[in-house]
């Protein structure tokens, strides 16, 4: 075509709305056009932008022997509420009923369709292994979408699923994906890293993103430029920040902090280093019966150096907190602390509660923590024995029984974010013969 017959409309100013560079450019470049929150056209140039960028995907995934095929955009809410994610993702998930009444969900990933693919295509273990593969426009109902397509509603994604007989099978299916997803970045000219991510809402025990090193983006990683180490914040396991536990020199003694319920403002009254303060932060986790009620609950004490936060994902790791966890009410805090939230501390609890401490802190000593009534504490003694139980980031596997399927996805053509993950699904239509 001539390029007098071509459609793209540049622009000589930047859009206002536009919050990165790459936001910014494309805009102006008339590769995309703003819909609505999230939502974007492609125009002409971008969506030939796309294409090439399908056609590198396709190529290297059929190298790998995945299959194309193409599932709906449209899944009937029964797929969902079979594996319970239909509760379970939240709003996210956009949720429709049809003219009958009956709830569908507009796709954000395929695990329950192709896995109902499987039970129904699959009929004997000796057609493993087998892995499927689309490329077919998601949705998920974010929050705050942002900085473009980058963080849009509505995106492309490549999403594949091998399916293997065994735990063997199934490392193997990942190894090659592995390797099929790092000859599309080097055939892209990105510079990328492999990063070693938790497994999230999908689940599972081994987990990589792509990720590309840039200014601005979603995620914030750790890496090192002469190895090959890099990793998601989120499973970055951290070493104590102090070589070893000193002698406590200083004697326990009581300060009153009236008014004064952070760490910042108890080390500013009192002239000290925030680093010398430890935070307290208080969860539970619910025991319930065989109706759902709660049957009884554990009250966990988690300390962080004052200058620190809670990683969530990492604490949800630690072993009694797996099973999910939440923040103590104000009431549960006053029964086993006897105390307001603010001033409390690991120093003589009121109830049984269970201790776990940061690595850093285990090895802090004469720091600064809360006790009760309004006052803090300064510890000395204390150190010895929150060092026994350090605080760990261990990765759980799962052990289910069936067949496996590993799944791969790729985000938002533009955003550059592969996914991999791999974990166990129960499958009884599939048995061997």
């Amino acid at each position: 075509m001539r390029i007098s017959h071509f459609h793209f409309q540049t622009l000589k100013e930047e859009p206002a709305d536009a919050e990165v560079v790459s936001h910014r450019l494309m805009l102006r470049a008339a590769m995309i056009r703003r819909l609505g929150a999230g939502i974007y056209n492609y125009m002409p140039l971008g969506l030939r932008v796309i294409r090439k960028v399908e056609r590198i995907i396709r190529e290297e995934m059929d190298r790998s022997g995945a299959i194309e095929l193409l599932m709906p955009l449209v899944q009937p809410a029964e797929l969902w509420m079979e594996t319970g994610r239909w509760e379970k993702m939240g709003p996210e998930l956009l949720r429709v009923k049809d003219r009958h009444g009956r709830d569908f969900a507009i796709q954000p990933t395929s695990e329950e369709v192709i896995t109902d693919i499987a039970r129904q295509e699959l009929k004997s273990w000796r057609q493993l292994p087998k892995n499927f593969y689309h490329i077919q426009t998601k949705f998920r109902d974010e929050r705050r979408p942002r900085f473009g397509v980058m963080r849009g509603r509505e995106f492309t994604m490549k999403d594949a699923y091998s399916f293997d007989r065994d735990v063997a099978g199934a490392e193997k299916s990942y190894d090659n994906m592995f390797e099929c997803y790092r000859r599309i970045f080097d055939r892209l000219g990105l510079r990328y890293r492999s990063v070693a991510a938790d497994t999230g809402a999908i689940g599972g025990s081994r987990s990589h993103e792509f990720q590309v090193i840039a200014d601005t983006g979603e995620d914030a990683i750790v890496y090192c430029p002469q190895s090959d180490y890099a990793a998601n914040m989120e499973l970055a396991e951290a070493v104590a920040l102090l070589p070893d536990r000193k002698a406590a020199v200083q004697p326990m003694a009581l300060t009153p902090t009236p008014g004064k319920s952070t760490c910042a403002d108890v080390a500013a009254l009192l002239g000290l280093p925030i680093q010398q303060t430890v935070k307290s932060i208080v969860l539970a986790t619910d025991a319930r019966d065989e109706k759902g009620a709660v049957a009884a609950t554990k009250i966990w004490l988690l300390l962080l150096r004052g200058d620190h936060d809670l990683n969530e994902v990492k604490a949800g790791k630690l072993e009694g907190l797996d099973q999910g966890f939440r923040f103590a009410t104000v009431q549960e805090i006053e029964s086993h602390f006897g105390c307001k939230p603010g001033y409390l501390g690991p120093v003589a609890p009121v109830r049984p509660i269970t201790v776990i401490a940061d690595r850093t802190v285990a090895r802090m000593s004469d720091f600064i923590t809360g006790r009760t009534s309004g006052t803090t504490t300064s510890v000395a003694s204390i150190g010895a024995a929150i060092c026994q139980s350090p605080m760990r980031w261990p990765i759980s596997a799962t052990s289910w029984r069936g067949i496996l399927l590993l799944t791969a996805e790729a985000a938002s053509s533009f955003s550059a974010a592969l996914r991999l993950a791999m974990f166990f699904i129960w499958a009884p239509s599939i048995q061997r013969q």
